[in-house]
């Protein structure tokens, strides 16, 4: 059974504790339920203006994934079915027996084994810039970046961000200028150990995953949506997960890892997607 927005609104804190860890999560909006997994790094404090937009036609729950932002930080190796433990364990919380369900870049691969694991929860599923991984591609290996400098890590990231940032590209492409300049802001120094630690812990987990051999077991109608230029999580590897989810389709957008910002059809496609009939 789902709780009334009067009920949820009493909810006194937004933890629970499962899986041996405290999992900080938020709830937000109104309309059809929308569990949302975040990126590689990403926190609920870093993308609450990525959720906004959902929040605006969903009841929107998103969490602090294992090792990150508010949420526990237990000792490794995590794996990504403890990663999709956790969701579900969520769901349990809040009194949701199932839901549309979207992932973005490392929640695309959380999402996927969400999806193989508890098909009967997922109403929806929508998958953006990620990778199924193993012998069916598997997305830029950003474990080997943490040991380049602030500044080389940020070129190579503005890079594999959007393949066409090169200097050139970027002289006569002001509002893609602008983009990479952004990204290349992230400051990655003077973080606490244990946020450090939980976000190599993530990385290993993101290095091993491999869902390609069983996503013919997700049964819920599925959007695939990649950036032309994504080097991160090729298109190659939205195709590769589209053509194995039985009716899935896939959508391909002008721009790269953050389509989602540079074609303005991304977003409002996703969200209408994910507002269908179950």
């Amino acid at each position: 059974m789902r709780p009334t927005q009067a009920a949820r609104k009493l909810a006194a804190v937004p933890t629970i504790d499962a899986n041996g860890i405290e999992i900080y999560y938020e709830q937000s909006g109104s309309g059809p339920p929308l569990l949302v997994f975040n990126g590689s790094g990403a926190t609920l404090a870093t993308t609450a203006m990525l959720l906004r937009p959902f929040a605006e036609r969903f009841d929107v729950v998103a969490h602090d994934q294992r090792g990150l932002g508010r949420t526990s930080v237990p000792p490794g190796p995590y794996t990504m079915a403890d990663y999709a433990a956790d969701a579900a364990a969520l769901l349990d919380h809040i009194g949701w027996d199932s839901c549309r369900v979207v992932g973005i870049s490392f929640g695309g691969m959380v999402a996927q084994e969400f999806a193989v694991t508890f098909p009967e929860r997922v109403e929806r599923l929508a998958l953006a810039c990620t990778s199924p991984g193993g012998a069916l591609g598997a997305s830029y290996p950003l474990h080997e970046l943490a040991d380049l400098d602030a500044t080389e890590r940020a070129a190579v990231f503005v890079l594999l961000a959007d393949t066409r940032f090169t200097p050139e590209w970027l002289d006569s492409h002001p509002d893609d200028r602008a983009l990479a300049a952004f990204i290349s802001q992230r400051d990655t120094s003077d973080r606490p150990p244990d946020v450090v630690r939980g976000e190599l812990e993530q990385l290993e987990a993101r290095r091993h995953h491999d869902v390609g051999g069983r996503l013919g077991r997700i049964s819920s109608p599925t959007l695939v949506a990649s950036g032309r230029y994504d080097g991160i999580a090729p298109l190659a590897n939205s195709t590769a997960i589209a053509e194995r989810i039985p009716g899935a389709e896939l959508r391909a957008y002008e721009g790269g890892h953050m389509f989602f910002v540079q074609d303005a059809t991304a977003l409002p496609e996703i969200l209408d997607f994910l507002a269908g009939p179950t």
